[in-house]
């Protein structure tokens, strides 16, 4: 692991800086928003994309880091908070809706079982054979804490992309024909929606023997705050929940 002045290069954080239970958002941004649901947080690093909130849940030491945008920082960002301490990882984020279910009335978003790895990061690490699959057991919790809420998120594969504007746009780009037949293709499988971190998250995840899941709000409804919201506080239930379950004793 790279370390410079005895903290990991790119989150510039050392380990014990971070609890066990870690959420995830890409904007460095919307750190801020999740750590306003923890009990005394605390804002321990910022560099780059990467800034790290740690406070508590239920007397148990949780943090947020942001991971930037696309699998490349994700991994980055995950594989050093996995060194620093880090073996519960939900990432919470927004994504775009793709097959006929995320377009249902009243659907808030996805919490995502497993992810296609349209995308080079993971490629790198093992063969593309390889599932990028969630952890049953936070998957479960992330469940059980939105219909608590009363929110609805669905459950379903998600599409991990690395280039935003050819997929959204893929008429602007020569790769048009082929961009297009293979939305189509998700859309035909059922994959549920299109988001640029997730495989990352789940793959080096299951390499390095930790758990992680996601949830994400759809980002083009009329107030997307208020579904980020949603994805946020169930996200901080679930990690309740699995301290609960995991039998963790707080300070």
């Amino acid at each position: 692991m790279y370390i410079k002045n005895e903290k990991f290069y790119h989150i510039d954080l050392k380990k014990g800086d971070v609890g066990r239970y870690c959420l995830l958002p890409g904007d460095p941004f919307r750190t801020d928003m999740i750590a306003k649901h923890l009990d005394n947080p605390v804002l321990v690093a910022h560099n780059r994309e990467h800034k790290t909130w740690t406070g508590e849940l239920n007397s148990v030491k949780v943090s947020v880091t942001s991971t930037g945008m696309g699998c490349p920082s994700t991994a980055i960002a995950v594989e050093e908070l996995i060194a620093a301490g880090a073996d519960t990882l939900i990432r919470v984020g927004t994504a775009g809706r793709i097959a006929e279910p995320s377009h249902q009335e009243g659907v808030t978003g996805v919490i995502t079982t497993a992810a296609i790895r349209d995308e080079g990061t993971t490629k790198q690490y093992i063969p593309i054979e390889y599932p990028a699959v969630a952890d049953r057991n936070v998957v479960n919790a992330l469940a059980k804490a939105s219909k608590k809420l009363g929110y609805q998120f669905i459950e379903g594969i998600t599409q991990s992309k690395d280039s935003f504007y050819s997929q959204v746009f893929p008429e602007t780009v020569p790769s048009k024909n082929i961009m297009m037949e293979r939305m189509d293709t998700w859309k035909r499988a059922g994959v549920l929606c299109s988001e640029m971190e997730a495989a990352a998250l789940f793959v080096i995840s299951s390499v390095r023997g930790c758990r992680a899941a996601g949830i994400m709000a759809f980002s083009d409804t009329k107030n997307p705050s208020e579904q980020v919201e949603k994805a946020i506080t169930s996200a901080c239930e679930a990690i309740k929940l699995l301290i609960s379950e995991d039998n963790i004793v707080g300070s």
